[in-house]
């Protein structure tokens, strides 16, 4: 593998890392010589994944990703045991019943403080780790940060008003902060995203298939749109991931990688 690409000792940090998409990225990672933290709100669950990761090069902890508090005292003991921080993957996110429309309903049935929550989430959850971690970045004058976003946002997707808007939001703020980065602490410091397409996972298993494991009318939909006519597969974020966080992607910055099987690209005619 060139140089450009190498990532062992890289130090990386994953919000939400044993989750479906994390835990995929974070496997491929330390399978690559990096060093990951896994963070997530259940210790025991975080503890337990990143043993099956590795012994030395995987640590768990438990992080709720709008607490900063918590969090800055977790870049300590990661700058303790590792001594630096090179690269974190802001993967926590997710959706909640109440900021999905149903069928038959409309915006105007929505629940106000579910929609505030997956705001809290999916934006502010990307805003906080952001600021806490991007701060040792900017002192050591080096780093990555990739976040989450999705094919929610370019476009208005049926039903997901709430999680549309708050990816939006935060992508917005990846491209704000990464000019900001640049602009006060120099060019090797790197705010990116990547924009998943259709991925089953727990949080849309239900939205996109059938307990028989056939598809629903959505999921029908969704497959149409795609020109590759399938849902992702979780390994296959993972190229991008790791260009993101080598230095292949030294001039990259402010941008947002689309990973959707063509859906982005496809007007359905």
């Amino acid at each position: 593998m060139s140089t450009i690409f190498n990532i062992k000792e890289k130090v990386i940090i994953i919000t939400g890392g044993y989750g479906v998409l994390g835990s995929n990225i974070a496997k491929h990672l330390v399978a690559a010589g990096a060093k990951v933290a896994i963070l997530g709100r259940d210790k025991e669950k975080a503890d337990k994944f990143a043993k099956t990761l590795s012994s030395s090069n995987a640590l768990g902890f438990k992080a709720d990703v709008l607490n900063k508090e918590a969090l800055e005292k977790i870049k300590e003991e990661i700058i303790n045991v590792w001594g630096k921080i090179d690269v974190l993957i802001n993967a926590a996110g997710g959706n909640m019943a109440g900021a999905t429309i149903s069928p038959g309903d409309s915006l105007f049935d929505i629940s106000i403080p579910d929609f505030k929550k997956v705001t809290d989430l999916n934006l502010m959850g990307t805003v906080i780790p952001s600021i806490v971690f991007g701060k040792h970045m900017a002192a050591q004058g080096n780093g990555s940060i990739v976040n989450v976003s999705s094919m929610a946002v370019p476009q208005a997707l049926t039903r997901v008003v709430g999680y549309s808007a708050s990816k939006a939001a935060m992508e917005n703020f990846t491209r704000w902060m990464a000019v900001d980065m640049a602009l006060k602490f120099g060019d090797k410091i790197r705010v990116n995203a990547i924009a998943p397409g259709f991925f089953i996972a727990d949080q849309n298993r239900k939205l996109l298939t059938n307990e028989d494991g056939s598809l629903t009318d959505r999921g029908n939909t969704i497959v149409q749109n795609t020109p590759m006519k399938r849902f992702g597969e979780a390994e296959e974020l993972n190229g991008a991931v790791h260009l993101l966080c080598s230095e292949a992607s030294k001039f990259i910055t402010g941008t947002v990688i689309s990973i959707d099987g063509g859906f982005g690209a496809f007007s359905g005619v």
